[in-house]
């Protein structure tokens, strides 16, 4: 069997002597009729759309199809006749049947037969072997192909590209050679707008015959739609154009709007807004698709920061956040004050420099006493900040999350402070070091050539660079020790802000929408398809059924994942490793577009 299934997919993959009928399940137990499709001589297949019941009229047949034709651009024809044998066929049906191929000339003319109380098909192909009526006729074999209908209208399928390297050989025949089946099918959705209860000339049978898949509510949202999307579109372009006016992004203002994680949030969420409620109709599938995720990422993300903010004026816990705060914040300076005593002392049993290590822990101790200082006056009004700053989960957790990592930033500022203290000392003995020692060499740094080049120095010179780098390398490993202390403190706070925004970067690229039909209806996102054999028997055609193999999950996210305001990491693990030895300041978690300093 899978030796079958292989020749057979080496037939479907490309053109060949094989007739590829593809016929729609829903149609399998219509009235006898006329087959109504579109013939695609690369691929020398057939795909069946509907079937026209008698009595008709071959000339309002015709009318339909031209229409049909205009109206999606396909070149949709009668293919052949249908017969179902529910009951003893007569002579006339059979003669009236083969007499159609004159009335609408097609090549090859198929014709379709159900026999009456069994499961059997007879189906085959004629060609004329010349122009004129009367020619010998000749049969092509014939492969019938069933496929669901409103699964191949409603699904996409996806290019091979694109998928992962186990399906690649798959889902290039898959693509290859089905992909105008479903582009047929998809493209000629305005014949399935006629049900049976249509008092129309034309009686068809399709996937909707039995009447056209309709929603009130889903009317009515489209309807209200319209207005309520140009209302917010306008509101939406007075807010995007007061947050351009220079009148409220002053100096000072732009700066530090620039540095917070929640102005960039919010930045985002309008761009969302922006893009939900536009009122240009979206250009593919792609566009549709990145339209619904982000609505659905939007109501989520608030609907999880409405249930915060319930969460937190029950049991009045903005008061123990506030009440809370303040202790930890002195526990922490606490411990600072323990650390910065201990590095003044013999940390470890080291020998530290007297002088420096004085120096430099009374300079931090001073600035614990002055962060002490700003908590304390503070405290009578954290309680009332943090009420008014969680009204903004409102907006969305991902707001309410943004808020969290910029409280963080603001309570361990002092820690940025002493990082950045400790990194530019260190980075400025470490280039007084090297710069001396490519004295001693008899080297120099050229800044025009961006090169070492040789320079021949007096005694004098090479007095002072000896003095100045013994002095310097008596006083680095005093120098390291704090450097490597506070960058490990500011490394922590960075790794606690880094997983935050990582949540951020989740909830606001996250495809919730595509996910959701993956998981609820996988023939919706498809990756290719597969074949299951119905009926192989000698001298009869051969039945096949098309299912669709559904996307996997991990390619849903990659191909469908959101635009995100996250900040992502710029250094590789050398290139961080280099700038700390160095004691060039690391910004790991950046915004996007930000210059490095």
């Amino acid at each position: 069997m899978p030796r079958l299934l292989q020749l057979l997919w080496a037939q479907l993959s490309g053109p060949g002597m094989v007739l590829k009928a593809f016929f729609p399940t829903c149609c399998a137990s219509a009235d006898s009729g006329l087959l109504v499709g579109r013939w695609v001589p690369e691929q020398s297949s057939a795909v069946v759309l509907a079937v026209v019941h008698f009595p008709f009229i071959p000339v309002q047949v015709k009318e339909l199809l031209a229409q049909v034709q205009q109206a999606s651009q396909v070149g949709v024809a009668v293919l052949g006749t249908w017969c179902h044998r529910r009951q003893e066929p007569e002579e006339s049906l059979g003669h009236f049947l083969e007499g159609l191929g004159t009335l609408f000339s097609h090549e090859p003319w198929l014709q379709l037969c159900r026999e009456r109380g069994s499961k059997s098909w007879n189906c085959k192909a004629t060609r004329r072997q010349g122009p004129t009526p009367l020619a010998p006729a000749c049969e092509d074999q014939v492969m019938l192909i069933f496929y669901d209908q409103r699964k191949v209208l409603l699904s996409r399928l996806h290019p091979p590209a694109a998928l992962p390297e186990r399906q690649a050989g798959d889902a290039t025949a898959s693509a290859g050679g089905l992909a105008a089946v479903f582009d047929t099918v998809a493209r000629s959705e305005v014949l399935f707008q006629s049900d049976r209860f249509d008092e129309g000339p034309v009686r068809l049978t399709h996937w909707q015959s039995e009447g056209v898949e309709a929603s009130i509510l889903v009317e009515l949202a489209k309807r209200a739609a319209g207005p309520v999307c140009l209302l917010l579109a306008c509101l939406l372009s007075l807010v995007s154009a007061a947050s351009a006016c220079r009148v409220f992004r002053p100096w000072p203002l732009s700066f530090i709007w620039s540095k917070l994680s929640t102005c960039e949030q919010l930045r985002h969420r309008l761009d969302q807004l922006t893009l939900v409620v536009s009122a240009h109709r979206a250009e593919g599938p792609a566009q549709l698709m990145r339209k619904a995720n982000t609505l659905v990422s939007v109501l989520l993300d608030m609907a999880l920061g409405l249930l915060l903010l319930s969460w937190l004026h029950r049991k009045d816990r903005f008061a123990h956040l506030a009440e809370a705060l303040v202790p930890v914040a002195d526990r922490v300076a606490e411990e600072l004050q323990h650390l910065l005593q201990w590095l003044m002392g013999a940390p470890a049993g080291l020998k530290m420099n007297r002088a420096l290590d004085q120096v430099l822990g009374r300079f931090f101790l001073y600035h614990i006493h002055l962060w002490i200082s700003y908590i304390h006056l503070m405290s009578p009004f954290i309680e009332h900040i943090l009420w008014h700053l969680g009204l903004s989960a409102c907006l969305g957790l991902t707001v309410a999350l943004s808020i969290l990592s910029d409280i963080i930033s603001l309570l361990t500022f002092h820690i940025y402070c002493f990082y950045v203290y400790g990194a530019r000392l260190y980075c400025l003995k470490i280039h007084g070091l090297s710069s001396l020692w490519r004295l001693f060499r008899g080297k120099k740094w050229n800044v025009l050539r961006q090169r070492v080049d040789s320079c021949s120095y007096d005694l004098d010179q090479l007095f002072i660079g000896t003095l100045l780098f013994t002095i310097l390398i008596f006083l680095l490993p005093t120098t390291a020790l704090y450097y490597l202390v506070f960058t490990l403190l500011r490394l922590l706070v960075v790794t606690v802000q880094g997983l935050v925004h990582l949540l951020v970067d989740l909830i606001n690229s996250l495809p919730l929408y595509s996910l959701g039909l993956r998981l609820c209806r996988p023939y919706r996102l498809a990756a290719g398809v597969k074949f299951r054999v119905l009926e192989h028997e000698a001298g009869r055609p051969l039945r096949l059924l098309m299912q669709i193999n559904p996307l996997p999950f991990s390619h849903v996210v990659r191909t469908y994942r959101l635009p995100s305001c996250g900040c992502h990491p710029k250094h590789s693990w050398g290139s961080l490793c280099r700038k700390l030895f160095f004691g060039e300041l690391i910004y790991p978690w950046r915004q996007r577009g930000d210059k490095q300093d």
